[in-house]
């Protein structure tokens, strides 16, 4: 169990004017925003000996003691649940996520998640937002497998959130496509949510964040292709939109590719899958205490080998190439014979 934590910091002249809320989140930026506003809201933070309230502006001076009670149990279970680890260190896990499992506990999901998992498998969780829970630091879907980066305790998830903002991690992902898309290419759009569909996103916006996947073609069969992507920024269904616009979605995606029909092989391989044809593969971060690069690498499912399989089965072998002859030296003429002369062009 973590102790609870008392710190004192010294308000300088230069931060008059400033919020108590803004200022103690920049003071100890191993604390978020929204747990610093927390910690106020509670009665825990003081400014020369009296609660201070988030939108009390400094004067300069004030001794402000900041108090951290010991993080309370989670609200969810732990469980013991089937859970491979790729990475674990004293301040993070990357988990090899599996498909059907939901990351957080939520509306008809209270159990059987990533978060009940981890609860049950990591010993040493610190706490976050007051918690003895897991940081999840970014989300995959249900159905989506692969690297899942999770911090232990509040600094490292801090600092993870704040890679993955700026786009100072590498996030690589193989897809297995409807057809087969250009060999490689670069998408950027606006994105936001669709106005219509609102469990969609679309790039299709006159106005929202700025999306980008870039793609190479590894593999193509009959009617599909694998695909690896780059996720150079991380919206909410960004590589299944994207591709899907591109007219190239995702084997399996219900949400996003349900009008496209597949055929022979690619249909055999969909209905061998059962799930969106998406992993995520391989994963580079610097280590938040040690800055350390550390590269993972989630191996292709079992069900995805087995739809590629499947595939690269119905990929005619390429035509065998004839090994040249050599060509015989020409033979010698005898010494004093008579001399011919071959025309060239130049």
């Amino acid at each position: 169990m973590v102790a609870p934590d008392t710190r004192e910091h010294r308000a300088p002249p230069e931060a008059r004017g400033e919020r108590v809320d803004q200022y103690l989140a920049r003071a100890f930026p191993d604390l978020t925003r929204s747990r610093v506003h927390g910690l106020i809201e509670a009665g825990h933070v003081l400014a020369d000996g009296q609660p201070a309230k988030p939108a009390r502006r400094l004067r300069g001076g004030e001794l402000l003691v900041l108090h951290i009670p010991a993080p309370v149990p989670a609200v969810p279970l732990a469980e013991e649940l089937p859970l491979a680890l790729l990475h674990e260190d004293r301040d993070l896990v990357v988990v090899d996520k599996a498909a059907g499992m939901v990351v957080h506990p939520g509306a008809g999901h209270a159990s059987g998640t990533l978060v009940n998992a981890l609860l049950h498998r990591v010993k040493d969780l610190a706490g976050v937002g007051g918690e003895l829970r897991p940081g999840i630091v970014h989300r995959l879907d249900k159905d989506t497998t692969g690297c899942l980066v999770v911090a232990k305790n509040e600094q490292a998830l801090v600092a993870l959130q704040k890679a993955f903002k700026t786009r100072a991690v590498e996030k690589t992902y193989l897809a297995l496509v409807h057809g087969v898309p250009p060999a490689e290419g670069r998408i950027e759009t606006l994105y936001g949510r669709h106005p219509i569909h609102r469990q969609r996103f679309t790039g299709k916006v006159k106005e929202g964040k700025n999306a980008i996947t870039e793609y190479r073609v590894l593999e193509a069969f009959d009617g599909a292709a694998l695909v690896e992507v780059d996720l150079l920024t991380g919206r909410t269904h960004q590589i299944r939109v994207h591709l899907s616009e591109a007219g190239h979605p995702l084997l399996c995606d219900a949400l996003y590719g349900a009008g496209r029909k597949a055929k022979g092989a690619a249909a055999e391989a969909q209905e061998r899958l059962g799930r969106q044809a998406l992993h995520a593969w391989r994963l580079s971060f610097a280590h938040p205490r040690t800055g350390k690069v550390l590269k993972l690498e989630a191996p292709i499912p079992a069900d995805l080998e087995a739809a590629l399989t499947l595939l690269r089965a119905t990929v005619p072998a390429p035509p065998e190439v004839p090994v040249a002859t050599r060509k015989q030296p020409a033979p010698r003429k005898a010494a004093g014979g008579s001399k011919r002369t071959t025309g060239r062009t130049r």
